[in-house]
């Protein structure tokens, strides 16, 4: 078995504010995105079929591509991803026919439907609310939690600005790369808050509640945080590209959203709470 070290970064090269500045000019310019999409769009990030509402349909049309399906159609799909060898899902948005009219149409040309969906405007909205409310209980039940454990505003402040990094960046990420919000990258988001959340937990921990030298406890925090993360990191690689090489979307998706905030959560926390926790115990009210 191949043995895996993380190696000691020295610190006292670097002044807080060189280690605070790049999390930071990234987090501004994903909240640029973010403001010019909802600009744009009138959401932060595109809405998938869950949220907006509309139809979905599995298409089952062996040897037809994409752009087949599409045509078979009176109005243009808003999305047409291929499931499996042959299977396609199509969905429309809430404006399109009903669906026994878009199957009827798909039919004539020979093709099979076996499963279809349709969810209301109205549900797609309340399912929407109920998602990023929950989104936002989360966060709000995290930064609480936080403040009681260490009952400082820095290290706590840290760990929260640093959680909402990790979430702020990879949606941003997901605009870039066409990922829409569906309740799988909402998952996805609720799992990098507890992820992040943990392995900022443990930097604070090793340096604020044992003993030995700042360094010391960072070195210590980096072996089983880092390790831990590429880990993670290194299985969310490896799962979206096999979701992607078998056309699964929302795994492919989740993989993805999953992969940058595991990236965004070493970065975070390894430089920009670091700064802040440095700063705290040699500059601060700790000193």
């Amino acid at each position: 078995m191949v043995a895996f070290e993380v190696p000691e970064v020295d610190y006292t090269r670097y002044s807080n504010r060189q280690l605070a500045a790049v999390p930071l000019v990234v987090l501004a310019v994903a909240l640029a995105i973010l403001a010019a999409w909802t600009a744009m769009s009138g959401a932060p990030v595109a809405l998938g079929f869950e949220f907006t509402g509309g139809t979905e349909l599995r298409v089952s049309a062996p040897g037809a591509t994409a752009d087949d399906i599409g045509s078979a159609f009176s109005v243009q799909p808003e999305s047409v991803q291929s499931a499996s060898d042959g299977v396609y899902i199509v969905t429309f948005g809430p404006d399109a026919p009903d669906t026994d009219t878009l199957t009827a149409q798909v039919r004539d040309q020979g093709y099979e439907v076996p499963a279809s969906s349709d969810v209301g405007a109205s549900f797609g909205r309340n399912t929407q609310l109920l998602a990023l409310g929950g989104v936002g209980v989360a966060f709000l039940g995290m930064s609480a939690l936080v403040f009681v454990m260490f009952r400082t505003f820095v290290p706590s402040i840290a760990v929260v600005v640093s959680a909402f990094s990790d979430i702020v960046i990879p949606v941003a990420i997901m605009n870039l790369l066409g990922i829409e919000l569906s309740l799988g990258t909402v998952a996805a988001l609720l799992m990098l808050i507890g992820y992040s959340v943990d392995s900022d937990i443990l930097l604070n921990n090793h340096i604020l509640r044992r003993s030995g030298d700042f360094y010391e406890s960072v070195n210590r925090a980096m072996r089983t945080g880092v390790t831990m993360t590429l880990t993670s990191l290194s299985a969310m690689i490896v799962m979206t590209i096999i979701a992607t090489y078998f056309g699964i979307g929302l795994l492919a998706a989740i993989g993805t959203v999953l992969a940058f905030g595991l990236a965004t959560d070493l970065m975070n926390t390894y430089m920009l709470n670091l700064s802040l926790l440095r700063w705290y115990k040699y500059e601060g009210v700790a000193r």
